[in-house]
């Protein structure tokens, strides 16, 4: 009899382990810019995660918990940041963070740590370079350079071309050369150059020296808040040329600052709800429309939504949260079916088409979706 009662305790005691083991949640921790000058993107951004969350909010059986970390647009701080998820918060994997500053900075501690990261929109190549456990949803600048360079020859006939760069940011700097390499391997000619730091606020001298040099077009792949500046002091300055620009221009906040000076502005992006072709992409708009009412889905959401999704869906493969396992698993992403397009993970690094938008009567217009 005892024997029996104790066998009866046990088999409860192993139930009821399994069960606690069961409810342990997989921690994704998040380093995103809440605040800062990079706030818009990371507001947003979490946005599209959340619908992710509340739309799949288990895997294998167990609960999935996001724990977001301010970044604060800042370099140091997303180092920390990762470093605290990891560290205190015991994250089993780690989603950011967005601008390419911050991801290379925040990288090499995941690297270290060896705890695989998924950023959604950094695009410098260096992010996953010589990399094991960093990953990207995005496609990378190369391809964003080559399909600016290709819009700007071939659609805006643009023979030379003046270029302005934000100097503290590792995504501007890279962008923009390799729109210049590939649009004077194309035929055009690069005929200003010139630099700015993010929070500048008067571009006069930049724009004055590029009014001699008559480009066709003027390329400046920075953030929202600058290039819309620079989009009204151009005009100011009798500069009627178009203003091409990177994917960092997606956000409502370029038409509040810029106005009438923004359009006809062009950029090249991962996502707009017009140029959807995924039965994904059609139910992320429709969700995200009925979550957020008149806002807007954009690439970071769409992005940040994508990343949500691929990181499950590696976990799933994997059938554990061990990091060895879902580090390989992310790497044999294949013809994923995302919100942005299908994608595929090809040397960390995802290949999926670009978008080319603009800016007609206050609005982001779709004009082309280009494969890789």
């Amino acid at each position: 009899m005892k024997n029996i009662i104790a066998s009866f305790f046990f088999c409860l005691l192993v139930g009821f382990a399994s069960l606690t083991l069961a409810a342990e949640p997989v921690i994704i921790g998040v380093y995103f810019p809440m605040t800062g000058p990079s706030a818009v993107y990371g507001q947003i951004g979490y946005k599209g995660l959340q619908l992710a969350q509340q739309e799949r909010p288990t895997v294998l059986g167990r609960p999935v918990q996001l724990i977001m970390t301010d970044n604060k647009s800042d370099k140091v701080e997303s180092a920390n940041a990762v470093s605290r998820l990891i560290q205190k918060e015991k994250a089993d994997v780690v989603i950011g963070g967005l601008t390419s500053s911050n991801t290379l900075s925040g990288g090499p501690v995941a690297e270290k740590a060896r705890v695989p990261m998924l950023s959604p929109w950094a695009t410098n190549p260096l992010v996953t370079q010589n990399k094991k456990y960093i990953f990207r949803a995005c496609f990378i600048d190369p391809f964003q350079g080559y399909v600016a360079a290709k819009f700007a020859r071939e659609e805006l006939n643009a023979k030379t071309a003046a270029v302005l760069i934000d100097i503290t940011q590792d995504y501007c700097v890279g962008i923009a050369n390799f729109f210049m390499k590939n649009f004077k391997k194309m035929g055009g000619k690069i005929v200003f150059k010139a630099y700015y730091n993010t929070g500048d606020m008067d571009f006069t001298g930049q724009l004055a020296g590029m009014i001699a040099k008559k480009p066709d077009v003027i390329y400046c792949p920075g953030y929202f808040k600058e290039l819309a500046l620079i989009a009204r002091q151009a005009r100011e300055q009798g500069l009627k040329q178009p203003i091409l620009s990177g994917d960092a221009a997606q956000a409502d906040e370029l038409i509040k600052i810029g106005g009438e000076a923004v359009e006809g502005l062009s950029f090249t992006t991962h996502f707009d709800e017009e140029g959807v072709v995924t039965q994904s992409g059609k139910k992320f708009v429709a969700a995200f429309r009925k979550a957020y009412p008149g806002i807007i889905p954009d690439s970071v959401s769409a992005l940040s939504y994508d990343t949500y999704n691929i990181l499950l869906d590696a976990i799933e493969r994997a059938g554990s949260t061990d990091k060895e396992r879902v580090t390989a698993e992310l790497a044999k992403t294949r013809n994923f079916p995302g919100a942005t397009g299908v994608m595929t993970m090809k040397n960390h690094d995802m290949i999926k088409p670009a978008v080319i938008l603009t800016v007609k009567n206050g609005k982001f217009k779709w004009l082309a979706t280009v494969n890789p």
